[in-house]
C-alpha cells in the first residue's frame, strides 16, 4: 500500500527495538521498513549472522534509509541494553512462571508511560529459527507475546516487530489526534433534499412504466423510498445520484411499459428512430 510522502515530518521516537543473532539481512531490512511505518526508528543488531551493513537489508527496507543509517551493532545482549531503564522480551513459547507476560496491546501501553516518563525502554526479538534462549529472556523484564494460532504461531520476525510498532503508534493516537488525516467533513442532507430526491426518481420512473401494474404503486413507492431511507445522505451524495437520474432523463420517455411489453433497448430505440429519419427524408 503506497503511503510515503516525504514532505512530511518522519516520526522517531519509542522502544529501540533489539534483534538477536538475526540471520538474513533482507529480514532486517523488513524490520527497518516496520519500524518506520509506525514510528519507531532505533534498531539495535546482536551480533548478526552475515555482519553489517547490509546492501540486502537497505534494498528490503524500501527507502526506511533514516533507520538502517541509525543502526548500532553489539557483540553481547548485555551489552546491546546496558542503558535501558525496561526491556521487553517476545517469544511465542510457554515459560512456566518465568516472568510477567503482557499482551501487546498491555505491553504498548507500559511503553508509552514509560517513554512519557523519560524512560528508556526496548523490546527483544530472537532469531528467525528459534527465537530466545531462556537466558537471553531472564535479562528482560516481561513477557510480551501475541494472540496467534497455538497450532501455527510462528511468526516472521519483520511481523513480529511489524506487530509491536503498531501497538506502540496506536497508544499514542491520542496525542497524534487519533488519525494522520481525516476524511472531507460534508454536510448532511435535509429531509427537504431527500423528498426532492424520492419526488425525483418517482417522476422519472413513473414516466418509463416502472410502477405496474398501477395498483401496486404505491407499496412499489413505499419499498423505494424504504431503500433511499436507510442511510444518512450527505448533501454532495444526494447531489450525485439526482446528477445520474438527470443523466438518464436525456433518453426519450417514449417507451413505457404496457401491457406487458417491455421497452426496447437503446439499440431497437435507435434503429426504429433511424428509420422514421430515413422516410422523413
Amino acid at each position: 500500500m503506497a503511503g510515503t510522502n516525504s514532505e512530511l515530518e518522519l516520526l522517531a521516537e519509542g522502544p529501540a527495538i533489539i534483534l538477536v543473532e538475526p540471520q538474513l539481512g533482507e529480514n532486517i531490512g523488513m524490520v527497518a521498513r516496520a519500524m518506520a511505518n509506525f514510528g519507531l526508528s532505533e534498531l539495535r543488531l546482536v551480533n548478526p549472522r552475515d555482519g553489517w551493513p547490509s546492501e540486502k537489508a537497505r534494498a528490503a527496507a524500501s527507502k526506511a534509509d533514516h533507520v538502517i543509517d541509525g543502526t548500532k551493532v553489539f557483540e553481547t545482549l548485555e551489552e546491546a541494553i546496558k542503558d535501558l531503564n525496561f526491556v521487553y522480551a517476545t517469544t511465542a513459547r510457554e515459560r512456566y512462571g518465568f516472568k510477567p507476560v503482557r499482551a501487546p496491546v498491555t505491553a504498548a501501553d507500559t511503553l508509552r508511560a514509560k517513554f512519557k516518563a523519560g524512560e528508556k525502554t526496548g523490546i527483544l526479538f530472537g532469531r528467525e529459527r528459534w527465537g530466545l534462549t531462556n537466558e537471553e529472556v531472564a535479562l528482560a523484564d516481561e513477557i510480551v507475546t501475541f494472540p496467534v494460532n497455538p497450532a501455527f504461531a510462528s511468526l516472521n520476525i519483520a511481523q513480529a516487530v511489524l506487530l509491536m510498532s503498531y501497538e506502540w503508534m496506536k497508544s499514542g493516537m491520542d496525542d497524534l489526534g487519533e488519525t494522520l488525516f481525516q476524511s472531507v467533513e460534508q454536510r448532511p442532507s435535509t429531509k427537504e433534499q431527500v423528498f426532492g430526491l424520492f419526488e425525483h426518481i418517482e417522476e422519472a420512473l413513473d414516466a418509463r412504466g416502472y410502477f405496474h401494474p398501477a395498483e401496486k404503486k404505491p407499496k412499489m413507492v413505499d419499498n423505494l423510498r424504504a431503500v433511499l431511507s436507510r442511510r444518512g445522505f450527505s448533501e454532495q451524495e444526494i447531489s450525485v445520484v439526482r446528477g445520474v437520474i438527470n443523466s438518464l432523463d436525456r433518453f426519450p420517455r417514449q417507451w413505457p411499459k404496457q401491457a406487458g411489453r417491455a421497452a426496447p433497448s437503446a439499440e431497437g430505440a435507435n434503429s426504429e428512430r433511424t428509420g422514421e429519419n430515413a422516410e422523413d427524408e
